[in-house]
């Protein structure tokens, strides 16, 4: 199948960009989870089913994700948000488990990603969620009022280091998740329609999906609409609930006929192509819509990621397809998790000039060349070991491996580096007190480059300081051990 030219020229030019992480304001903390501060309630009809429903979201324990619950079916039975669990993707993405469904989920899965929450349970008295305006934007109001709240635990982001291709021949559908530093989606759209033509929609930081994304509405075309109104497929639809694009010629008995489905006066087919029902948001909206749904359609893979999605052409089914195959992908590279991702083209945050300032260590025992990563509780390195090194002249000469000692001493240094660095003002050094649970597990060799994480255990009292070390060369895990050392002012 030949790839959309304008697909692969995105591709490509993701190719050596940095990716900056961000997040939605000075208080969120990405890496820890968040639940809802309280339980909030809205009711709507359900665009497919046209039953009326009360759905509430609730906040929910650590590690609880997504989970919605039939409370109008004996014995309540509990529906994870899980993609392999969706039975219908027709007209929504639909989940049944223990003998319950409900549907049309993407719209608030979306608003539940994109605001940041990561467990709620959403307890809903009908089989379909309401459709309200057919966007994200009164589920993300709803979370609003309701407040988001940090939690005790931290959130394990998988991060994607591989591009993962799905491909539909039949839909001319493509679609790709690439390495990226935070979640960022871009999708194209092309229907033939002289109307719509060709368009892209891109979300490059998720704390922008309230303002961009969020409003965008559910679209369809008049002649889709037609079929669905004569086959009593969305009982639920009214005029405020969705984009219609007339494509074809409308003759007076049609127009009549809409104005009494839309119960309008007036309808009229303005110049653009679209019926008079509602003014768009933006110009994009069909296309920022659809990314909308590829977002709540991957919430369904059940685990926060970190990677670039790329989606040509995306629908629900392709959407769940895909979202699988991540979801596998992360099931057999689930011990890599935490892995850093490391980018040369990115700057560091500390340089070897700075390092220098902050510890005593020299040449020939300076054993880290940059920072890339630094948090309250975590720091990441990077030590480029090349055949020049001090210690391959007696290391097994002829077969030189870096000694596992030098690998722990690194850490080390890194792991000061934080614990200073936390300190406050003044000059500091660290000293080793203990090394527990110390393994090594692959070799590093001239040409690796090694990264260096460390990650506080505990907060830091009296000046001792307890961290778990990982050496990583690619995504081998090296050496690791737990470490405990005193912060000591000079």
């Amino acid at each position: 199948m030949g790839v959309n030219p304008i697909f692969a020229r995105m591709i490509s030019s993701t190719k050596n960009k940095p990716y900056i992480a961000d997040i939605m304001t000075a208080n969120f903390n990405p890496d820890k989870q968040h639940t809802l501060k309280s339980a909030v309630n809205i009711s709507g009809t359900g665009l497919h089913t046209g039953v009326m429903a009360d759905l509430t979201l609730k906040p929910a324990s650590p590690g609880f994700g997504y989970q919605f619950q039939r409370i109008d079916l004996p014995n309540q039975p509990v529906i994870k948000a899980d993609c392999d669990l969706v039975t219908d993707v027709s007209r929504g993405t639909t989940l049944e488990a223990n003998g319950a469904k409900v549907s049309t989920v993407e719209h608030v899965l979306a608003a539940l990603v994109g605001m940041g929450v990561d467990n709620c349970l959403l307890e809903i008295n009908g089989p379909e969620m309401p459709i309200m305006d057919g966007s994200s934007e009164p589920f993300v109001e709803l979370i609003e009022e309701a407040g988001v709240i940090e939690q005790d635990a931290a959130k394990l982001w998988y991060s994607i280091d591989e591009n993962i291709y799905h491909y539909d021949e039949e839909k001319r559908v493509d679609m790709v998740i690439m390495p990226a530093r935070e979640y960022q989606v871009t999708t194209l759209i092309d229907f033939n329609s002289p109307v719509l033509g060709t368009q892209h929609a891109g979300l490059k930081h998720i704390k922008d999906f309230k303002k961009e994304i969020a409003p965008c509405r559910t679209f369809c075309f008049l002649h889709e609409l037609e079929m669905l109104l004569d086959n009593n497929l969305i009982k639920g639809g009214d005029v405020n609930n969705a984009i219609v694009i007339v494509d074809k010629p409308v003759d007076e008995k049609e127009m009549a006929r809409l104005k009494t489905i839309f119960r309008k006066d007036t309808i009229e087919i303005k110049s653009e192509g679209y019926l008079n029902n509602l003014e768009l948001r933006f110009p994009n909206e069909p296309a920022r819509h659809k990314l909308l749904d590829v977002i709540g359609d991957l919430a369904l893979i059940g685990y926060p990621i970190k990677g670039r999605v790329i989606a040509n052409r995306p629908g629900h089914s392709s959407n769940i397809e895909f979202a699988k195959k991540i979801k596998k992908y992360i099931k057999k590279n689930k011990h890599t998790k935490g892995i850093p991702l490391y980018d040369p083209n990115q700057p560091p945050v500390y340089d070897q000039q700075f390092i220098e300032k902050k510890l005593p260590h020299r040449y020939p025992f300076a054993l880290v060349d940059k920072i890339i990563e630094l948090s309250d509780t975590h720091i990441v390195g990077i030590k480029n070991v090349t055949f020049n090194e001090w210690f391959f002249q007696g290391h097994f000469p002829g077969n030189p491996v870096m000694p596992g000692v030098l690998q722990i001493e690194a850490l080390a240094q890194c792991g000061g580096i934080l614990a200073i660095n936390l300190s406050g003002e003044g000059q500091y050094d660290t000293y080793f007190l203990k090394i527990d649970n110390c393994k090594f597990k692959n070799m590093v060799k001239p040409g690796d480059t090694l990264i260096l994480k460390m990650e506080l255990t505990t907060p830091i009292r009296r000046g001792i300081c307890e961290m778990k070390g990982t050496t990583y060369v690619g995504n081998k895990v090296c050496a690791e051990a737990d470490l405990v050392a005193q912060i000591v002012r000079r």
